[in-house]
């Protein structure tokens, strides 16, 4: 099966036509890992990446769907936050087929450059702890901190971003399932990145497909939901089905599907069923990059391949004007802790069990009363609780960011966004859910000196949670970029 999908101005209306064809390979997917990413001791994240040539006894071998990458090591440390350490990873591996000299070469070629640029920087001790900060005016210098697992890796392989990758955004599907997305309320983050792909003045897309590092499929999870799910049915095959039919029709269409079998395309979705929506296509599901935010390690989200996307609830599509400039921080914060929230999910069960208007110090709620402001409360908070709920993403941390109030993390299986390049625990504090009693103690055990580090790394990090129109460096909508970015590193197309 396959689909007829045109792109269509109006929005009005999707037309979905279905003809049966038989689809055939035309090239041989040749995947393979390399080391990646960043350790966590800074010392050189990037040291096991491997370019050498093919073996003879691997000519037989056609293709890999998948490739393993945790280690032995990162599964006994129970470190689901980080793709893979490097240096856990032996450099001597080789690639499971010989090269072959086409096209592509030239663009691997340039990526080797790369690996090896950022290896470089990553190994260079004597900046291990430096930070790139960002002026107004776009520049960057390097400053002490530690938000970053290795600041001076992320800024080469930042600067190799800017100045090779490139994406190939597919023309095929009509408005308004493909080539928009919501722009505001709760799904703001998947809407503004397909909008940004589409009509933004970016330096990576590229109308060149041959060019193309990555190749994104422009559909929105939200829209299928809004327009093909029928409500209280909980059938979601309408939405896999989208997704089947979409594939078939690139692969059809293009050669470069087949080339990977998917493994240089991503999807990006915040929808809850995103997830479910992606088992539309098996290679889709367990060899593409799935930029989701619903990035649940249990319920098969991969942090090799696929892609934390923060959730961020913008009402009417902006940042609350409260949350634009916190209040200065050399003012005391007359609330220890706040929360509140609807009973969704057993974790906030939990919490609302054992702290719901037991104590003062922790301001917990169900419901907000009427009297007190969302906003102001968290303002006036030292930490704000971001429990999950029945999904483990939760619009509360980033703003709990935007409101300078240490975010404290009460979730099982979730990779947090951008972890393979930040350091979580410079401003954030995660609590185990068996925990959750002794909440108020381990708060008030957070020393003064903690404390003002954590908002220092706040006020530090907040840009790479910031959605710009127009986008700038090192916001959001790049460091999503820089995450797919990275994967595509590790994968080497011959």
């Amino acid at each position: 099966m396959s689909m007829t999908m045109t792109k269509n101005g109006s929005g009005g209306r999707l037309t979905l036509s279905i003809v049966v064809s038989v689809v055939l390979a035309t090239s041989v997917a040749v995947i393979f890992v390399l080391g990646i990413f960043f350790s966590d001791d800074g010392a050189n994240g990037f040291g096991s990446f491997n370019d050498s040539g093919g073996s003879d006894e691997a000519d037989h071998q056609l293709k890999i769907p998948m490739v393993e990458l945790v280690t032995a090591a990162a599964r006994a440390r129970n470190d689901e936050s980080i793709a893979v350490l490097s240096s856990e990873f032996s450099s001597k591996s080789k690639p499971t087929v010989k090269r072959r000299a086409n096209k592509n070469n030239k663009k691997e070629q340039g990526l080797a450059k790369s690996r090896a640029a950022i290896r470089k920087a990553a190994s260079n001790r004597n900046l291990s702890s430096a930070i790139i900060n960002i002026n107004n005016n776009g520049s960057s210098i390097l400053s002490p901190s530690t938000i970053y697992r290795n600041p001076t890796a992320f800024f080469q392989s930042y600067k190799e971003m800017e100045k090779r990758f490139k994406v190939y955004v597919y023309e095929e599907g009509e408005l308004p399932i493909v080539h928009d997305g919501p722009c505001k309320d709760i799904y703001t983050s998947e809407g503004r990145f397909i909008h940004e792909m589409e009509h933004g003045n970016n330096r990576f897309k590229t109308s060149n497909p041959r060019a193309a590092h990555v190749y994104f499929m422009p559909f929105s999870v939200t829209w299928m939901v809004k327009y093909l799910y029928t409500p209280d049915t909980y059938n979601l095959t309408p939405l896999k089905q989208f997704v089947s039919d979409y594939v078939k029709l690139i692969s059809v269409k293009h050669p470069f599907w087949n080339t990977t079998q998917g493994a240089d395309h991503f999807m990006l979705s915040c929808h809850d069923w995103a997830p479910h929506a992606s088992q539309g296509n098996s290679f889709l599901y367990n060899t593409s990059i799935r930029v989701l935010c619903n990035a649940n390690s249990s319920e098969g989200f991969n942090p090799q391949k696929d892609v934390s996307l923060p959730e961020i609830h913008l009402y009417g599509g902006n940042v609350n004007p409260k949350l634009i400039s916190p209040p200065p921080s050399n003012l005391s914060r007359r609330c220890l802790a706040f929360f509140a929230g609807g009973l969704h999910g057993p974790i906030r069960s939990i919490l609302l069990q054992h702290w719901k208007g037991r104590d003062s110090d922790l301001r917990i709620y169900e419901y907000l009363p009427k009297d007190q402001d969302y906003y102001d409360s968290m303002l006036w908070s030292k930490f704000c609780l971001c429990p999950s709920g029945y999904e483990v993403a939760s619009p509360r941390i980033v703003e709990a960011v935007y409101a300078e109030c240490i975010p404290v993390i009460l979730s099982d299986h979730y990779v947090l966004p951008f972890s393979d390049v930040l350091k979580w625990e410079a401003f954030s504090i995660q609590v185990d859910i068996s925990e959750i009693p002794r909440l108020k103690e381990i708060l008030l055990g957070v020393s003064e000196d903690k404390y003002l580090m954590l908002k220092e790394g706040l006020r530090a990090v907040r840009k790479h949670f910031v959605l710009n129109q127009p986008v700038k460096r090192f916001d959001m909508f790049h460091m999503i970029l820089h995450s797919v970015w990275l994967r595509r590193l590790n994968l080497r197309v011959g």
